[in-house]
């Protein structure tokens, strides 16, 4: 079994931080994994993906292509990195747009409606996470990282239980956050 996944949001949204839990849950498994990132303009709102491949692969990075899923924190990355999607593939994002930097300077923003309408058109297996509803259902806006985790696992084979991301979450995160991130992966909203 193999399985390639792009993870792709922009600064701050925990992007890197669910390539990690899907890694380490893998490894638990006793799966091989690869990963890669770029982090550059996490800092800056900027673009930050991940390529995480689960099963034998010879490199970290996946081809365009290949993904077997994207996981999008933000619509418009998803758009940005659709050529890595396989035919037949799987997408599942948030619906919340981030307002490029750009926009809060005077530079355009985009609409949300366009990109989504245009996902619709392009990914035959889309899920689309309502961000605002599991903010407001959950408590915290910080926790959708988990909860676009768990429309993933439930939307694709992985190879990984909800029992198995749950390990990942105890083994990374603080107790603390254990209980929220809990509730967080096993969200369900009417769109996943």
């Amino acid at each position: 079994m193999s399985y390639d996944i792009i993870l792709c949001g922009v600064g701050g949204q925990g992007t890197i931080l669910a390539s990690k839990l899907l890694a380490n849950a893998s490894m638990d498994r006793g799966l091989a994994v690869k990963t890669a990132e770029t982090i550059g303009m996490a800092q800056r709102g900027g673009s930050v993906f991940s390529h995480v491949r689960i099963g034998e692969a010879s490199c970290p990075l996946i081809g365009r292509g290949r993904a077997d899923l994207i996981i999008a924190f933000e619509p418009a990355e998803a758009v940005r990195q659709l050529a890595f999607l396989r035919p037949g593939g799987t997408v599942v994002t948030s619906n919340r747009p981030i307002v490029p930097a750009s926009a809060m300077v005077g530079g355009p923003a985009y609409d949300v409606k366009t990109v989504m309408d245009y996902l619709r058109a392009k990914v035959e297996h889309l899920v689309v996470v309502d961000a605002d509803a599991a903010a407001r259902d959950l408590g915290s806006a910080k926790c959708l990282n988990v909860v676009l985790l768990g429309a993933a696992s439930r939307a694709c084979e992985l190879g990984l239980s909800e029992q198995d991301l749950l390990a990942a979450i105890h083994k990374l995160l603080p107790q603390k956050l254990w209980e929220l991130n809990e509730r967080a992966l096993a969200y369900t909203t009417k769109n996943d």
